[in-house]
């Protein structure tokens, strides 16, 4: 489901990394090519929960397969400023694979676990569709005559 988003200013860099690492390892030349490096940097955060510490967008590439957002209700909290992990919470399901990594986060590095889900909540929302381009209008056409003469005289 998409919705009419606008990234918040204090996710922005973070997400301009998150999108461009999912969009770059997504080539339909090699479509195991993501999902092999989301189960490598999952591993790596099973055996060190900290091993992201500082690194939100690889954090978020790493829970990206052991969470699932309901993206619908967290729409509906206010992003204009940073929400709660308390806020994000609830609307945030974990696979049992994952939870003793997930509760580890939550415990040394709540903040990055927050942020890693809004960026996952953001990009799973997000429309990455090109606006259709505007028709060109020629400005310097004299409005007054309707149509062109093509160099002949009048």
């Amino acid at each position: 489901m998409k919705f009419e988003i606008t990234i918040p200013p204090y996710l922005a860099d973070d997400f301009s990394m998150y999108l461009e690492n999912m969009e770059s390892l997504t080539d339909p030349e090699n479509p195991d090519l993501l999902t092999n490096y989301l189960k490598v940097l999952q591993a790596q955060l099973a055996s060190n929960s900290a091993v992201f510490s500082g690194l939100v967008d690889q954090l978020a590439m790493a829970i990206t397969r052991s969470v699932r957002i309901d993206s619908e209700n967290l729409a509906k909290v206010d992003m204009t400023r940073q929400p709660l992990w308390a806020d994000v919470k609830p609307f945030v399901g974990v696979h049992a694979d994952a939870r003793a990594t997930i509760t580890q986060l939550m415990h040394h590095s709540e903040d990055e676990l927050k942020t890693a889900v809004l960026l996952i909540h953001f990009y799973n929302t997000y429309d990455a569709t090109p606006l259709p381009a505007l028709a060109e209008v020629d400005h310097n056409e004299d409005a007054s005559q309707p149509y062109a003469t093509y160099g002949y005289d009048e």
